[in-house]
């Protein structure tokens, strides 16, 4: 795999595949690579992406702007723009949108989920 550089009036997202009302840019997959995949997502007000797991990937996620809630260790805990949440494999995660604008996480998985 070559650097990437990705121009922020060239990012496309369209529609997440399994959740309605979120929308997704997918940056880096595994088609490039087999150590990560890194991709942004946008959620809309009051969407929720359910508490779930992954196995065998970890997340590193990063809060670009709005907010809402991140379901982690057990509780569901208010987030911002700036805060950042690393999910090491099988723990249980998930993302709410609470706020009136759209939410924008910056989502790093490795291995690739993507």
């Amino acid at each position: 795999m070559n650097t990437e550089f990705f121009r922020n009036r060239k990012i496309r997202f369209s529609d997440h595949p399994r959740f309605a009302n979120v929308k997704i840019a997918a940056l880096v997959t595994g088609k490039k690579t087999d150590t990560v995949s890194v991709c942004l997502l946008d959620i809309a007000p009051n969407t929720e992406i359910p508490v779930h797991t992954h196995d065998p990937q970890v997340d590193s996620i990063f809060v670009v702007a709005g907010q809402g809630k991140a379901f982690v260790n057990g509780n569901w805990r208010d987030i911002e723009a700036g805060d950042y949440i690393f999910v090491p494999v099988l723990e249980e995660h998930g993302i709410r949108n609470s706020g009136a604008a759209s939410l924008r996480l910056f989502v790093h998985h490795s291995p690739p989920l993507l």
